[in-house]
């Protein structure tokens, strides 16, 4: 009877480590329908069954620390690279290698000592009205801090993670202290105070409040392929500018979402395999139909709107570095007054 319980106890055991190899848990700041859909099409092709919570990147860190080394979580994802940083700092991420994906992936959109990865890219350009801005299409992010554009430039508050990132390339590109003054002059810009989403930056640049605005590119794509009318309006009346382009230039900010493993996870070698999966081209196109961001695997194919913007050179900066140097930017923006 004892010989028959404890055969018993071992097939359990067996098939508890049966299933713990096949799921990986992921715990996702990134919400969107296409996402779960490309969850679901790697659990046909693998077997893998992935369990998601969602929440926002801050309370998903603080969750993955309270939990500790209980925590069942394999893979944080979420976006900007400044809150993968958040997350290196709670020393929550392990280090991993995997040939694939150094293959498919920029060095500058990898984390330097294998901490996280890009799964997409997301470009910080200007939002010109072409009308009453002159050669817009060769607009740099210091023009904006010309007395030419005083009164003239919308942007976000300075607690936004987005500003913060593109604040802290420009500390790596041009130093801390260029930085500094350019803040100084993009306050003496302001149109008005710093309010609203980049949506709304952009409806103030078709309205008259401001002639340019700093924006993530999706926004506007998400604007001109939406059912909302007026934002359709809105957005055929301005134009997407990457900034710093031509032969001096160092090209557009951009940032990235991402993804990391998480220092406990149960499932390493699944979350492995998850992160290979969602950097192929075809689980590429899911990051694209569903938020419009540029593909980190260049072999994907862009969506329509996106080729409509054109092609452009992105600055060379290791995205790593606006999570390093997010407390030196948020200092100058405070600095300088940008509320």
């Amino acid at each position: 009877m004892k010989s028959s319980f404890l055969s018993l106890a071992i097939l359990a055991m067996i098939f508890a480590s049966c299933s713990t190899q096949e799921e990986v848990n992921v715990y996702s700041a990134r919400h969107y329908d296409t996402d779960q859909a490309l969850y679901e099409e790697f659990t046909e092709k693998t077997g893998i069954e992935v369990n998601l919570i969602e929440g926002g990147s801050d309370e998903l860190i603080e969750r993955v620390k309270s939990e500790g080394l209980n925590s069942p979580a394999d893979i944080l994802i979420t976006v900007d690279a400044g809150r993968l940083w958040r997350a290196e700092e709670a020393d929550i991420l392990q280090p991993f290698e995997s040939e694939t994906l150094a293959e498919r992936i920029p060095s500058s959109f990898r984390h330097p000592e294998g901490l996280w990865i890009g799964l997409s890219k997301r470009v910080r350009g200007i939002v010109a009205n072409p009308e009453t801005v002159e050669n817009y299409e060769d607009l740099t992010y210091e023009d904006l801090a010309d007395p030419r554009f005083e009164g003239r430039v919308c942007i976000r508050s300075s607690n936004n993670i987005y500003n913060q990132s593109l604040v802290a390339s420009m500390i790596e590109t041009i130093g801390a202290e260029a930085t500094e003054e350019w803040a100084e002059g993009m306050v003496l810009n302001f149109a008005r105070d710093p309010q609203g989403g980049d949506r709304d930056q952009i409806r103030g640049v078709a309205a008259g409040v401001c002639d340019v605005a700093v924006a993530n590119h999706y926004y506007l794509a998400v604007m001109i392929t939406g059912n909302d009318e007026a934002d359709r309006e809105a957005a055929s009346q301005v134009e997407f500018v990457f900034p710093n382009q031509g032969e001096d230039g160092r090209g557009a900010h951009v940032n990235i979402s991402g993804a990391g493993i998480l220092k406990n996870s149960p499932n390493k070698e699944n979350a492995i395999k998850f992160l290979e999966y969602l950097t192929t081209p075809d689980a590429q196109e899911y990051f694209i139909g569903g938020n419009n961001e540029y593909p980190i695997n260049e072999n994907a194919e862009l969506a329509e709107v996106l080729e409509g913007f054109g092609e452009f050179k992105s600055d060379a900066v290791n995205v790593s570095a606006l999570g390093r140097n997010n407390p030196e930017a948020i200092q100058i923006m405070d600095r300088a007054g940008w509320k």
